[in-house]
């Protein structure tokens, strides 16, 4: 039987954790299952994420912990901490997979903000709503200008200055 990720993490053996969404890795070491839909997506433009993601910007769906189960590959998380530079679970920390290293979320100290890349939506892939973005942070570290009609942060969502 898989360790817990955690106490404030769904448990594997909870009978009432209801599956709505799975997500896995590249080489499906890891496996997540969530039991509810995020309470925001957005697209983060800061040059951490540009940079370990090797991608303009990346795009998270954020989760409450106890919304959140890994249900296979525990020993195959690695973690990373880019405040402090240390591959260690120190929060807020990058989660990877260690054998395929596919970014598999950031996890926050009371959130978790997975790669809805990741989640099987079926083929060809339905997002839900509750998926997609609701803005852009730290948009002023962009590398492309984003032509939609998503507010615009320079830092994080209602906590920073709109620039558009």
């Amino acid at each position: 039987m898989e360790k817990e990720f955690g106490p404030e993490y769904g448990s594997v053996a909870d009978a009432g954790f209801i599956v709505k969404y799975r997500a896995s890795c590249y080489c499906n070491a890891v496996q997540i299952e969530v039991c509810a839909d995020p309470v925001d997506a957005k697209i983060c433009h800061c040059k951490i994420c540009q940079s370990l993601h090797g991608a303009p910007m990346q795009w998270a769906a954020i989760f409450r912990k106890h919304d959140v189960r890994v249900t296979k590959g525990m020993d195959s998380l690695k973690f990373y901490n880019a405040e402090q530079n240390i591959d260690e679970r120190v929060l807020p920390c990058k989660v990877s997979c260690r054998l395929c290293g596919t970014p598999i979320a950031d996890e926050g100290r009371r959130m978790w903000l997975a790669f809805p890349s990741l989640f099987d939506f079926g083929f060809p892939p339905k997002v839900p709503k509750a998926f997609m973005p609701t803005c852009h942070i730290f948009y002023g570290s962009r590398v492309v200008d984003i032509g939609d009609d998503l507010p615009k942060w320079s830092g994080h969502k209602n906590k920073s200055d709109r620039l558009f």
